[in-house]
């Protein structure tokens, strides 16, 4: 496990560099909407950006103000200073306005050969499944004209089984994380999650099923506190290394680089492939941007509370970033009405130097509900 923790701290990972030296191409996303299975149909590596606590900001800052999220300014700075230089493609996804102005001032500066804007509704209801599902079409032809390449029907289903195999694995390592004597920490879940969008599906399906086969019977010593972590685009698995030196473990998630990314995408069904993609991804994605989809993502934390068993929750989100930090006040109202303790802890990306409050905020949090 050690060796795969390092991997997914990586930007260009021994993963994707065999990759790219196998002559593959590579096309860089952010938002879980983006679908997975195009891609991979298409003979294209999916690589989820990430920023993995990068705090130094000084080229995005000349075109994103600092009062945009630092987990964004941070990908953006990537971008610019050549830590991706070994995309080949960026499809931008309007997640948050953030987001959407760092993938624009990113192509606007140093621009990469393809670039296609994925446009995402905000409600589900017929109407806006078949504008998806128009949108999904028109990415498609954007892939074949500039790749070169021809989409086949039967590409997508296999891709689409692959994804399908993908989840059915990470959702069998949260078991091991959620058991009553786990066998994963959250920070060895989050790279887990990490390395699956950084490598070809069946390289990440052998490696997982191999690592789930090593620590069936893996037993860590029982925690301080069992704890459920949501919120934002978090992908600081070194800071989650360190919020459970504290001795407390997350034993579930609901963040945006975990359960968010692929748990609800369960849906299967016949038909035109593209159809049946946008109905999966847009009915089944719990993210705040979308409207009136609050009572689910209630629903979705409360029943992973429940499985998990948790003692409390800590729900984070980047300073800037209003949909998180609306969305988690929510969510500590309601969680706390079903009598589970609630942490709200506010965050600068990537800022070593904030680590220090945000351990002595969960060390006081776990006096409060008696684990000290």
């Amino acid at each position: 496990m050690d060796d795969l923790f390092t991997q997914a701290t990586l930007y260009a990972n021994d993963y994707v560099r065999q990759w790219r030296d196998g002559g593959g191409r590579t096309v860089g996303y952010n938002c879980v909407f983006a679908p997975l299975e195009l891609f991979e149909a298409a003979g294209l590596l999916p690589y989820r950006l990430r920023a993995l606590s990068n705090a130094q900001t000084d080229l995005a800052d000349a075109h994103l103000s600092r009062f945009n999220c630092g987990f964004c300014r941070s990908c953006l700075q990537l971008g610019l200073d050549g830590a991706y230089a070994f995309l080949d493609g960026l499809v931008e996804i309007n997640g948050c306005d953030h987001l959407r102005g760092a993938f624009e001032n990113w192509q606007y500066v140093k621009p990469t050969p393809f670039f296609h804007y994925l446009k995402v509704p905000h409600i589900v209801i017929d109407d806006a499944l078949e504008y998806f599902a128009d949108q999904l079409v028109q990415l498609k032809a954007a892939l074949e004209a500039h790749f070169a390449v021809t989409i086949a029907d039967d590409a997508l289903r296999a891709a689409t089984a692959r994804q399908a195999r993908v989840r059915e694995l990470l959702r069998r390592a949260y078991a091991l994380r959620e058991r009553e004597q786990p066998g994963l920490t959250g920070a060895q879940t989050m790279a887990l999650v990490l390395l699956s969008s950084t490598m070809p599906s069946e390289t990440f399906i052998a490696l997982l099923e191999k690592e789930l086969a090593a620590r069936e019977n893996a037993a860590l010593p029982a925690p301080r506190a069992r704890l459920l972590i949501g919120g934002a685009a978090t992908d600081e698995v070194e800071l989650l290394r360190e919020l459970e030196s504290l001795g407390a473990l997350f034993v579930t998630d609901s963040l945006c680089y975990g359960t968010r990314a692929f748990w609800p995408l369960t849906e299967h069904a016949d038909g035109d492939p593209l159809r049946v993609l946008a109905k999966l991804y847009l009915s089944n994605t719990l993210c705040p941007r979308m409207f009136e989809d609050y009572p689910a993502r209630r629903a979705f934390i409360l029943a992973a509370a429940e499985r998990a068993r948790i003692d409390g929750a800590v729900f984070v989100h980047n300073k800037f970033c209003d949909v998180h930090g609306i969305e988690n006040v929510l969510l500590r109202k309601h969680l706390e009405e079903q009598g589970i303790p609630v942490l709200l802890l506010e965050k600068e990306y990537g800022a070593h130097a904030d680590r220090g409050r945000l351990k002595t905020r969960l060390q006081a949090f776990l006096e409060r509900i008696g684990r000290p």
